[in-house]
C-alpha cells in the first residue's frame, strides 16, 4: 500500500483534494418542496431500463441529511466538495415559475460548506433534465439550450457569489451518446440523428452558460467537465489505427473541438455534417468562449478495432479486447497508464486551460464487516491513479486538483444501487454511513494539504 504521507510529498502544497457527488444520485426527495420529475425519474420507472427498477426516490436521502453529510465531508479533511444542482428543483417544468424552496436548499448547502471551510465546486447539469422539456424534444431541441441559459442565470444570481468554481456540464458524452445513441441512459434514445442534435444543442447550452457566468459573476472560475476517452487501437494494423483516430474525433473531438477551438473535427463533419442540426452563425463563437479550467473524469480506457460492416456509421468501430486482466466489479478494465497518455495527448492537441481530475475512482462492492469496510482494491486504484497524476505534474502538466468519485455509495444510473463507488459505505435500509478503508486512507492524504512549502 502506498503510504499517504509519502505520496503527498510528490504533490505541490496547494494541490486541491476533494470529493464529488451528483444531485440525482444522492438527494432523494424527488417529490419534495416543489421538485418535479426529471428524465431520470421517468426512465427509472420504465421496466427494463434500470437494474431492479431502482429509482432515485430516496437514494442516500441527502436532501434530509445534508448537515450530517457536510459534517462527514469535513471529517474526511478534504478541501473541496464537488456537487451538482438539480434543475427540476429550481425550475420544475424546465421553463416557467422558479421554485424558491429548491433554491433555498442549495443556499443552505453552500452556506454549510462555507461554515465548514470547504470550497464549493458546483455543476449546473449532471443529467437530470426536467421531464417537461421532453415535450419539446429535450436536448434534441434548440429551445432547451435557451431554457438552460435561464436556469443557469437563476442559479448564478442566487448562489454564484459564494461558489468557488462552477462547471456548466458534467460528461456531455454521456448525456449525448450514451443517452441518445446507445440508449443506456435517459431518455433512452437509439438514434444517431437525435444524438447529433443533442450534441450541438448541449454544446450551445454550455456556451450560453459560460456567457451567464461571465456577465453575472465575472470573477467566478467557470469550466466544463468532460469524460475524455483514452483510446487505443485493438492492433497495430493500419485499419485499427485509423479506427482509433476516428473514435478519438467521435468521442473526444466533438466536445473539445467546439469548446476549445471553435470547430467540429474535420473527419466527423465530412462523415456526419449533413446530418447535424443547423449550426447558426454565432454558435461556435458562443461555444468556444475562454474557460478558466476544465475537468477530466477518467475511469478506464477505450479499446477499438475497425468495424468492417458495410456502410457502418462513423466512427465505424467495434470494441477490442482489454490488455489488463484486472477489472473492477462493474467490469471496467483497470489501466492507469491510460490516464497519463490521455492528459498528454489532450494538452498537446488542444489549447487547454488548467485541469482538475474531477472524477476518478472504482466500483467495488464490499460490505460492512464488524463495523469496517475493507476495500483495498479501491484504495489501490485511487493510489495508483494519484501516483500517475503526480508524475504528470512533475512533467509540467497543469493539473490543479483531484476529486475522488464518490463521496459515498449512491444510485449508479442504469446499474441502480448494486454498484458501489463510494469511499463511504451507505446502508440503504438504515442510511448509516461507514467510512471505508479507502476513505480513511484518503483522509490521511488530504490532511497534508494545503501544505506550506519550505
Amino acid at each position: 500500500m502506498i503510504d499517504p504521507k509519502t505520496l503527498s510529498a510528490r504533490f505541490p502544497g496547494d494541490f486541491l483534494f476533494g470529493v464529488a457527488t451528483a444531485s440525482f444520485q444522492i438527494e432523494g426527495a424527488t417529490k419534495t418542496d416543489g421538485r418535479k420529475a426529471s428524465i431520470w425519474d421517468a426512465f427509472s420507472n420504465m421496466p427494463g431500463r434500470v437494474f431492479g427498477r431502482h429509482n432515485g426516490d430516496i437514494a442516500c436521502d441527502h436532501y434530509n441529511r445534508m448537515d450530517e453529510d457536510l459534517d462527514l465531508i469535513k471529517s474526511l479533511g478534504v478541501e473541496a466538495y464537488r456537487f451538482s444542482i438539480a434543475w427540476p428543483r429550481i425550475i420544475p417544468e424546465g421553463t416557467g415559475p422558479i421554485n424558491e424552496k429548491g433554491l433555498d436548499f442549495y443556499d443552505r448547502l453552500v452556506d454549510g460548506l462555507k461554515a465548514r471551510n470547504i470550497k464549493a465546486y458546483a455543476t449546473l447539469y449532471h443529467w437530470d433534465l426536467p421531464l417537461a422539456l421532453m415535450g419539446d424534444g429535450g436536448w434534441t431541441s434548440r429551445t432547451t439550450a435557451y431554457a438552460f441559459q435561464r436556469y443557469a442565470k437563476t442559479v448564478i444570481a442566487r448562489i454564484g457569489d459564494r461558489l468557488d468554481s462552477v462547471a456548466t456540464f458534467n460528461e456531455p458524452w454521456c448525456s449525448v451518446w450514451l443517452s441518445h445513441l446507445y440508449g443506456i441512459h435517459a431518455p433512452g434514445e437509439r438514434n444517431l440523428d437525435a444524438a447529433l442534435h443533442a450534441l450541438h444543442h448541449t454544446n450551445l447550452a454550455h456556451g450560453l452558460g459560460v456567457d451567464v457566468v461571465r456577465h453575472h459573476q465575472p470573477n467566478l472560475p467557470v469550466g466544463i467537465v468532460l469524460n475524455a476517452h483514452s483510446i487505443y487501437p485493438g492492433s497495430e494494423s493500419a485499419e485499427d489505427m485509423a479506427a482509433a483516430e476516428r473514435a478519438f474525433e467521435f468521442h473526444n473531438g466533438v466536445f473539445f473541438g467546439p469548446v476549445f477551438e471553435g470547430k467540429y473535427p474535420d473527419g466527423f463533419m465530412s462523415a456526419l455534417g449533413h446530418r447535424m442540426p443547423e449550426i447558426e452563425e454565432a454558435d461556435l463563437a458562443i461555444i468556444s468562449q475562454k474557460l478558466d479550467w476544465w475537468g477530466l473524469n477518467y475511469y478506464t480506457p477505450m479499446r477499438v478495432s475497425h468495424d468492417a460492416t458495410p456502410n457502418a456509421d462513423f466512427p465505424a468501430t467495434v470494441a477490442a479486447e482489454p490488455v489488463s486482466d484486472i477489472k473492477t466489479d462493474i467490469g471496467w478494465e483497470v489501466y492507469s497508464p491510460a490516464l497519463a497518455n490521455l492528459v498528454r495527448r489532450l494538452n498537446s492537441q488542444y489549447p487547454l486551460p488548467p485541469c482538475y481530475i474531477t472524477e476518478n475512482g472504482a466500483c467495488y462492492n464490499m460490505g460492512v464487516v464488524d463495523g469496517q469496510v475493507d476495500d483495498q482494491p479501491r484504495l489501490d486504484y485511487i493510489a495508483d491513479h494519484l501516483s500517475v497524476t503526480a508524475d504528470l505534474i512533475a512533467e509540467g502538466q497543469p493539473i490543479k486538483g483531484y476529486f475522488a468519485w464518490s463521496l459515498m455509495d449512491n444510485f449508479e444510473w442504469a446499474e441502480g444501487y448494486r454498484m458501489r463507488f463510494g469511499i463511504v459505505h451507505v446502508d440503504y435500509n438504515t442510511q448509516v454511513r461507514t467510512v471505508k478503508k479507502s476513505g480513511h486512507w484518503y483522509c490521511e492524504l488530504a490532511a497534508q494539504f494545503p501544505r506550506q512549502e519550505i
